[in-house]
Formats: C-alpha cells, structure tokens, sequence
C-alpha cells in the first residue's frame, strides 16, 4: 500500500545522506589540495635554497680571486726585498786532475780530465736571529725578515784516498768552499768569513755547483792541506746577514749538526723534513726559540763523494712566518657555513609558519636569503681594511638587525622577531668560534650541531604533522 508519509520521509533521509556525502567528498578534496599545497611550498623552499648557492659559489670565487690578488703582491714584494730563503752547505770543493788513455787510429793517446771531490764538515752549529716586520702594498701586507746567521764548524776526518785512486792528482790549491743561497738578492752586504786564522771573501758562484742543487752558490778559494791521504783538520766561522720573505730554511750538512733560532714572531710555523727538538721549543707573545739537532744517520747524504750529484735541498728543515689572521682563509672558512645558516633559518621561519599558522610568501624566504648572502660580501670587503673579527661583528650586527626589522614586518609578532634574532646571533657566534678553532674545529661543529637539531626538536615537539593540510600556506 502506498503510503506518501514514508516515502517523504525515506526521501529526506536520502537527501541528508547525499548532502554529508558531498561535504565529506569536498572536505577531502581541500585537505588533499592543501596537502599538495604543502609539498609544493616545502619544494620551493628547498629550491630557494639550492638557488642561493649560486651567489654563494661566486662569492666563494670572489674570495680566490682577492686571494690570488694577494699573492701577487706578496710576490711583488719578495721581489724586491728577497723571496723565501734556504741555506745550503757549507761545502768544501777540492778539484781532481785525471789521465785517461784512449786508443785512436791505432795509436795511444792521453787526455786530462777535471773532476770534483766534495766534503761537507764533520760539525755545524748555526745560531739564527730573525727579525720580522711586515710590509704592505696597496691593502695588502707580507711577513718580510731580515737575518743574521752565524754558520761555524770543522771540515775532519775525511780519507781522500777512499775517494780518488792518486791523491797526489788533488789540486789543493785550486780547493774552494761555498754556500748555497736560494736568492741572491736576499744579500745585502759582502760576506766575510774566517778559514782557521785568516779571513776570507765569498765571491759568485761556480756552475759546477749546480750539480748538487745549491741554488745560487757564493764560493771563496781556501787553502787546504792533506797528510796521509787525509785531510788536515781546519775550522770556519760565517757571519750571514740575509733579507728574505716568509720562511728560511737551513740543510742539515754536518755530520752533527745543530741549528737555534730566535725572533720576535709569535706564530711561527716549523717545516721541512724535521722538527725542533720539543724540549727546547719556546713560544709566546714575545716571540719563539727553537732548537735542530740532526745527524748523518738522519739523512741520505754521504760525508764526501767523488763528481756525483747530490741533492743538498732535499733535507731542509726551518721556519715559516705564519700570519694567523689571513682574512681570506677565514671567510671561505665561514661560507662553507652558508648552507647550514640558510638551511636552518628557513626551517625557523617554515615552523613559525606553523606555529603561529601565519603564511610566508615565497619571494619573502627569497629576500631574507639574500640577506644571509650579503652577510658575506660584507664579510670579504670589510675584513680587507679592517681586522676580521671587526668585520664580522659589523656584518653579524647589519645581517641580524635587517632579518629582524623585515621578520617583523612579516609576522607582526614581537616575540618571534627576538627569538629569531637571538637564534640567528648564536649560529653566527657558534659560525665564528668554529672558523677560529683549528684542532677541535671538527669536535665543536658536531657538538654545535647536535644541540642546534636538539633545539629544533625541542621548539616542534608539540606540532601535530598529521594536522597540517588545516592550514593556508601559499
């Protein structure tokens, strides 16, 4: 039987049912379109980010060019005053004369040949006196030194009959001993020197020399006696005064050698094939000591030998002016930073977004990037004129005080523009301690990191991610 009261009702009941059905289809749509919103804006995010390494790389290129600017005015420089130094030998040089019989068209002949016998003395203490100061050209500046070295010692113990067939072939008389010197222009007065009684001149060096890579030898013909194939004991005394550029080294040509050195340079930096002795090295504010003690064993050079080439350059050892405050080396330190900073600025202002259920533009996040980008070029042409740790407080402070002005123009929320404020000062001091550090760089980054992802972990720890697609942010 047809009843109208039923079927009006079943009607309306449908009616409902199709109209919950619809909002509910439409409600998954928006938090499915929010959702995707979402992704969206957390991709462009990421992008920004690669797209302001870009400015980042060339700043970091802009760095190696200024760098490269630098080296070429301290090349400049060393030219003129003197470049880096090494003292080689001494070496005491006894020519040989030697007949040697050949047969031609069928008969004898007899033809002299020139050899050279090298000793290297049987001691040689040196006592070095560096005294640095620093020259600059245009904005940029060289550790430059002038030294005085005192090279004394004994040429003994040396059997000339183990090295030539005939010592009756030496030519005593033609004997020279020289020093090898890698720039010349370093000297800035002749050099006098004491050969047992008398005194002596170095004059130019010989190109026969060159055999045994003394760079730029200086000699002086010295009288030397031998009895019983063996060569007289004799001593020497060197005063060397030689203007040079940011190291000197010394080559360990005794059989016992041992070298000090003394300046007023409080950041050196020991090189070469080996180090001072540790209970002897000394450094302050006022300067730096530092002792060698080296011995045959601890080289491959031979005591003497016969016309063979040897390398005396090759166990140098010495000292290298260091300058600490290289502002160039310190900001591509810090922009190694920039992801890090950027990265983790973003994600400050994605989680206030949240938080505070506000919208940040796209083009917004773009602008305070930038922001953290110029922090750098501020960095590199401040430090060039004044000291880095002034250049970056100055940028720090410009960074910091403009991110903060335009976080709240964005937010409108006091709070948060001192949070972010405060956030963005620590990671820059955190920045700034690590590029000072040299051994614990590595151990204070990882500490600094893990407390930065504790603090972010900590500030969203009551955001609930599943709730997201509620909010409007694009």
């Amino acid at each position: 039987m047809w009843n109208p009261f039923l079927f009006r009702s079943f009607k309306r009941h449908t009616f409902n049912q199709l109209i919950v059905m619809s909002e509910k289809t439409d409600s998954q749509t928006k938090s499915r379109k929010k959702s995707y919103q979402l992704s969206i804006k957390i991709a462009i995010i990421g992008f920004i980010t690669l797209i302001l390494l870009l400015p980042s790389s060339k700043i970091r290129s802009l760095i190696d060019e200024r760098q490269d600017t630098k080296d070429e005015a301290a090349y400049n420089i060393s030219q003129k005053w003197g470049n880096s130094q090494t003292i080689a030998g001494p070496l005491l040089t006894i020519p040989y004369s030697d007949e040697i019989d050949y047969w031609e068209d069928g008969s004898k002949h007899t033809s002299k040949t020139r050899k050279l016998v090298h000793i290297l003395p049987d001691q040689l203490i040196i006592n070095s006196e560096l005294i640095p100061e620093t020259l600059n050209r245009g904005i940029y500046e060289i550790a430059v030194y002038d030294s005085q070295s005192t090279l004394k010692g004994v040429f003994n113990n040396v059997t000339l009959s183990d090295l030539v067939e005939d010592t009756t072939n030496l030519l005593l008389d033609e004997a020279f001993i020289s020093i090898g010197v890698s720039d010349l222009r370093g000297l800035k007065e002749h050099i006098d020197f004491n050969w047992g009684a008398q005194q002596y001149k170095f004059e130019s060096g010989l190109s026969s020399l060159q055999n045994n890579k003394m760079g730029n030898a200086i000699s002086a013909k010295v009288p030397v006696s031998i009895t019983n194939d063996e060569l007289d004991e004799i001593s020497f005394k060197i005063n060397l005064r030689l203007n040079g550029s940011k190291q000197l080294f010394f080559t360990p040509s005794g059989s016992e050698t041992e070298v000090t050195m003394t300046s007023t340079w409080n950041s050196p930096s020991f090189q070469g094939n080996y180090l001072p002795n540790a209970d002897s090295k000394e450094i302050s504010d006022a300067g730096f000591k530092a002792s060698w003690n080296v011995i045959d064993l601890n080289r491959s050079l031979p005591k003497a030998w016969f016309d063979k080439a040897n390398d005396l350059m090759e166990s140098k050892f010495g000292v290298h002016l260091f300058i600490p405050t290289d502002n160039y080396q310190q900001s591509e330190r810090s922009i190694k930073y920039s992801i890090l900073l950027i990265g983790l600025t973003f994600l400050i202002f994605f989680c206030t977004e949240i938080v505070n259920k506000a919208s940040v533009h796209p083009i917004q996040y773009l602008f305070v990037g930038t922001a953290l980008i110029i922090f750098y070029l501020l960095l590199v042409s401040l430090s060039e004129h004044i000291s880095f740790s002034a250049a970056y407080m100055i940028s720090v402070i410009s960074t910091v005080t403009l991110t903060a002005f335009y976080t709240h123009a964005i937010f409108h929320v006091k709070r948060f523009t001192i949070i972010l404020t405060a956030i963005l000062t620590a990671l820059y001091s955190f920045i700034f301690v690590i590029i000072q550090l040299e051994n614990f760089a590595l151990l204070a980054g990882s500490i600094g990191l893990f407390l930065i992802l504790a603090g972010i972990m900590f500030y969203t720890r009551k955001i609930n991610w599943n709730s997201l697609d509620q909010m409007e942010l694009v």
